[in-house]
């Protein structure tokens, strides 16, 4: 791998083509139960429904797992860096063990449903670690192996791995997995399609109306009656019940590049230092060859340089796997609960008909199969253990939550006030492949200069609630700070919770 990285797209989207696009939602529809978002928290519960007997349509406001979920790193494992210490101090054991159950339930139960439905998607079995490197770190690795053990998981402490430089020390969780997410969802929504559920691409929601039934209404023009909604959007682009104050975005950027079957290092990998470093692989082809895949440099979206972030990203891989041929560059995105626990329940405390899924903090894949299960259940009437746990509405840990969410929201108002009063550089000081929020007429406009030198200007308030975008010159993308709205330069969605383009502006 070397540096100068050019960003070209997610392996897992280039290498699972789509097949032909789904329609849009064209004309008013009555289901029993209507799927916003075609991820892995909507696939997953759009098929148990379906499986379940319900009648199902799904809208995706692009196209199937081609969000968020098309660009994971693709670790289907309960360990999830350092969760289990925590959960046991703030939940108490048993809702580690909750925690624990339910993520190793989903994990089975994905396996389960590749064997059914014999599904090619490249399925591995590999243990995974969470290691520090630094000595005065080792007590915090100590004390979650511990944790993951009272908790049920088959969790060890070690000092040795498969990586090619020394730890002090690492948590070892055996027996979990890793696949291609988009040859696996890609395969359930063809499934879900046989069994009468219904997917509309291209399809963006703009409106709930939770009556009885709800009624879901779309950009196309054309609704869904249903008598249970599922918002399974990522961000939610509902908030009945306060949920933007207790989610933030975070970004991480990936690299991936070839490697021998010699070299593979017999796991995934994970530390909280500098500033996160995730490294796996993936087989890549009959020659035994690897992809090696290197995830971190986790920061808020519309913040600070992400070219540099990638160059040190890649610099790391450098060191450590030399050689290496780098030939995907990509990011992801994840919401981050303040309390640890993803979101996944009713949409609010009046809901009897609406339930959310989200916040699932970088481990969308294990908690968007189980958020399926448990949604299903919801919907069904069934009784599911750890329910409680991840209640959105839940209100018992707002003391131990305080703290994060006044941090979240003190960083939401410090991007909405101090955005507004940061200098704007002249238009005419713009170079070719790049944008700012500029000073034009005595306005703000957010300007890109494409490679022929023509200018394009949108508006520069997001969608969503008004905060003041910034630009990813790695990604030629329009940020929002505040929640993580994204748009391209031309101003379209890219990812919401904003479900609007910014307005187009003269210049």
């Amino acid at each position: 791998m070397t540096q100068n990285v050019q960003v070209n797209g997610s392996y897992w989207l280039q290498t699972a083509p789509g097949g032909a696009p789904r329609p849009a939602l064209a004309e008013d529809l009555d289901v029993d139960v209507a799927v916003i978002g075609a991820g892995v928290a909507g696939l997953s519960a759009a098929w148990e429904l379906a499986r379940a007997g319900r009648s199902v349509a799904v809208l995706e406001a692009g196209r199937v797992a081609a969000g968020v979920t098309g660009y994971t790193s693709a670790k289907l494992t309960v360990q999830h860096t350092l969760v289990y210490d925590r959960l046991r101090r703030t939940r108490g054991a048993e809702g580690a063990r909750l925690y624990a159950r339910s993520q190793s339930e989903a994990i089975e139960h994905a396996a389960g449903i590749v064997a059914e439905l014999g599904i090619d998607c490249e399925w591995e079995t590999r243990d995974a670690y969470t290691y520090v490197r630094a000595p005065d770190r080792v007590d915090e690795v100590r004390a979650e192996a511990d944790a993951a053990r009272e908790a049920g998981l088959p969790a060890s402490f070690v000092t040795e791995t498969g990586l090619p430089f020394p730890v002090a020390g690492a948590v070892r969780v055996t027996g979990q997995a890793q696949f291609h997410p988009l040859k696996y969802l890609r395969a359930l929504a063809a499934d879900l399609e046989a069994r009468g559920g219904l997917i509309f691409e291209d399809t963006v929601v703009h409106g709930l109306d939770e009556g009885t039934p709800c009624r879901v209404s779309t950009g196309t023009g054309a609704s869904v009656t249903a008598r249970d909604v599922v918002v399974a959007t990522h961000y939610p682009v509902f908030d009945r019940a306060l949920l933007f104050a207790r989610l933030s975005p975070r970004r991480e950027l990936v690299v991936a590049g070839t490697v021998g079957a010699d070299r593979d290092i017999d796991g995934m990998y994970i530390t909280p230092e500098q500033n996160t470093r995730s490294v796996r692989t993936a087989p890549l082809d009959e020659a035994g060859r690897r992809l090696l895949i290197v995830t971190g440099e986790h920061f808020t979206p519309g913040t600070g340089d992400t070219r540099e972030r990638f160059e040190r990203l890649a610099a790391w891989a450098d060191e450590y796997f030399p050689g290496v041929e780098r030939t995907h560059a990509w990011a992801t995105q994840d919401i981050d609960p303040t309390d640890t626990v993803p979101m996944v329940g009713p949409l609010h405390p009046g809901a009897h008909h609406t339930y959310v899924a989200t916040g699932f903090g970088g481990w969308g894949l294990s908690g968007g199969i189980m958020a399926g299960r448990l949604l299903t259940a919801q919907v069904t009437g069934e009784e599911c253990a750890w329910s409680g746990l991840y209640d959105p509405r839940r209100l018992r840990t707002a003391v131990r939550e305080a703290p994060s969410l006044l941090k979240t929201q003190a960083e939401v108002a410090r991007h909405f006030v101090g955005d507004r009063l940061r200098p704007a550089p002249p238009v005419d000081s713009l170079p070719p492949g790049e944008g700012a929020v500029v000073r034009a007429g005595g306005d703000r406009l957010a300007v890109y200069r494409n490679e022929e030198g023509t200018l394009h200007a949108v508006s520069p308030r997001c969608t969503h609630l008004g905060c003041l975008v910034d630009f990813n010159a790695a990604e030629r993308a329009w940020e929002c700070p505040c929640h993580g709205s994204r748009f391209g330069t031309d101003g379209k969605v890219i990812e919401g919770p904003a479900t609007k383009p910014l307005e187009q502006r003269d210049i």
